[in-house]
Parts: C-alpha cells; sequence; structure tokens
C-alpha cells in the first residue's frame, strides 16, 4: 500500500488530459476509501491506499469519466446514479436551476414540472427538491437512460412524485406545465470533443445536426402549448448559440431572456409567454 499523498500525486500526473487532474484523483481515492472528498482532504495522513485505487487509475487514465467509474455525481443539492447511457450531470446545468429559482422567488414555486430529455433525471430531480410539494414528468428517447432516471427517483425516494415516459420531447403530452426544463443535445455533428465525451457518452444526448439546433427547432414549435400562462422554462444553450436558438423560441411567440453560468458564458434561455 502507498500513502494517500502520494497516491494522489501520481494519479493526478496520470490524469494530465483533464480538466481537473488533482480533483479527479481525490474523488477516485475518496470512492474506494468509502468516504468523501471532503473527509479525505481533513484526513489524507490517516489512510493507506487499498489495492483497488490502482484499477480505478486506469480506468480513469482510459480516458473514462469520473462519475462512471463512481457510479454518482453531485448535482445541485442532490447525489444521482450515473453510468452508461446517461449523460454526465455537468456544474453548468445547475444555471437553469438557479433561474427557475429566480422565476418562482417570493412566491410558492411550481406544482407541474417537465424536464424533456431527463436522461438520468438530473433537472427533474434537482426540481423536485427544491420544491417539496411539485410533482413532475421525465421524458426521454432512451430507455437505457430512462432505466437510471427510475433507479435515482427510487434513491431520492420521489417515486410517487414522478411520472417518467419515453418519447420525442413533448410529442403527444397534454397539459400545461409550470416549469419545463430542458438540456437538448446542441453540438454540431463535425464538433470536436474531449475523448472521455464522445467515446463513452450517448452521442444521441450530445449532437444535433450541422448546426446543433435541431431539437431547439423541435422543442421551440411544442413549447407554447406546453407552457402555463405564468409558467417558465428554463433550457440549456451553447455559450456561442444563445441569439440563433433564442431567435427559434421567439418565433414562438415566446418571450426570451438569456442567463449566464459561474464562467459568464450565456447558458440558459428563461422563456415565457408575453406580458399581456
Amino acid at each position: 500500500m502507498t500513502d494517500t499523498r502520494a497516491a494522489l500525486r501520481e494519479a493526478a500526473a496520470r490524469f494530465a488530459f483533464s480538466d481537473t487532474p488533482r480533483l479527479d484523483a481525490e474523488l477516485l481515492l475518496a470512492h474506494v476509501l468509502g468516504i468523501t472528498r471532503e473527509r479525505l482532504l481533513l484526513t489524507q495522513g490517516d489512510h493507506l491506499v487499498p489495492p483497488a485505487f490502482a484499477a480505478l487509475v486506469e480506468r480513469r487514465a482510459a480516458h473514462e469519466p469520473v462519475a462512471y467509474i463512481t457510479g454518482t455525481r453531485a448535482f445541485w443539492t442532490i447525489d444521482l446514479l450515473v453510468g452508461p447511457g446517461a449523460l454526465v450531470p455537468r456544474a453548468d446545468s445547475e444555471t437553469l436551476i438557479e433561474a427557475a429559482v429566480a422565476h418562482f422567488s417570493g412566491g410558492e414555486g411550481p406544482r407541474r414540472v417537465l424536464d424533456l430529455g431527463t436522461g438520468p433525471g438530473t433537472l427533474l430531480f434537482a426540481a423536485l427538491a427544491e420544491w417539496p410539494r411539485a410533482t413532475g414528468l421525465g421524458v426521454d428517447a432512451s430507455e437505457a437512460a430512462l432505466d437510471w432516471t427510475r433507479r435515482n427517483a427510487a434513491a431520492l425516494d420521489m417515486d410517487g412524485r414522478v411520472v417518467l415516459r419515453r418519447g420525442d420531447w413533448g410529442a403527444g403530452i397534454a397539459g400545461a406545465f409550470d416549469l419545463v426544463l430542458a438540456n437538448p443535445p446542441y453540438i454540431a455533428t463535425d464538433a470536436e470533443l474531449p475523448r472521455e465525451v464522445r467515446a463513452h457518452e450517448p452521442a444521441s444526448a450530445l449532437f444535433a445536426g450541422a448546426d446543433g439546433l435541431d431539437d431547439y427547432r423541435v422543442i421551440a414549435r411544442q413549447l407554447p402549448a406546453l407552457l402555463a400562462p405564468e409558467g417558465v422554462a428554463c433550457i440549456e444553450i451553447g455559450w456561442d448559440q444563445h441569439e440563433s436558438a433564442a431567435a427559434l423560441f421567439r418565433g414562438s411567440g415566446l418571450a426570451v431572456a438569456v442567463r449566464h453560468d459561474l464562467a459568464g458564458h450565456p447558458r440558459c434561455l428563461v422563456a415565457t409567454h408575453p406580458a399581456g
């Protein structure tokens, strides 16, 4: 066995391709030790590294996402189960929940939530955790993704608050929702991506045609009928798509604002029915 400080240095050096090599190493070591990363950082000198850590390092060195290796990813106030077939939750997507919280600030919050392209339930369960009286509908075209959504519904004890269905965005959905969330594919087909993303995460959750706007075109047509009169839709966008994507939703008669992520990039379209 090796001491933790040396193991973390060596692993981080293997992960030079990552934007967060040290963090990756810490998350993997905490996972194999069965403790939180915070606990690991406070007690590094108290642990020896078990042999199983080496196998995890090799998987990460082969560009497998950390979340797939550990099987979990923290998002907003919840921890989600994730794995092959599910898009890995990313911190940028928290911008959508922040936008929803701002919209409903001072009120009761949404009662009916719709998550289009729910994946492992990232946005859906974050919203339901934020508003305990809300119920939700999660839609995804991928049965593999919906399997992860079901696992998370059970793990978060939200089975009784959600309905899940396989479908094509909002097609066939009746009724209006107070909050509509969507993180659709928005990457152009020929775009360059990190190896771990292109090789491991589902292409159906990433790519949206030659300009990355194909799924926005579908959702923009459907959204006015899905959105309650006083409701809000929060839709993730690529940082360079805010003008082109917003034009599609304005073309459907919606009022659109843009919200930026922590890096200052346009990340979320906030769509509502026009006042009056």
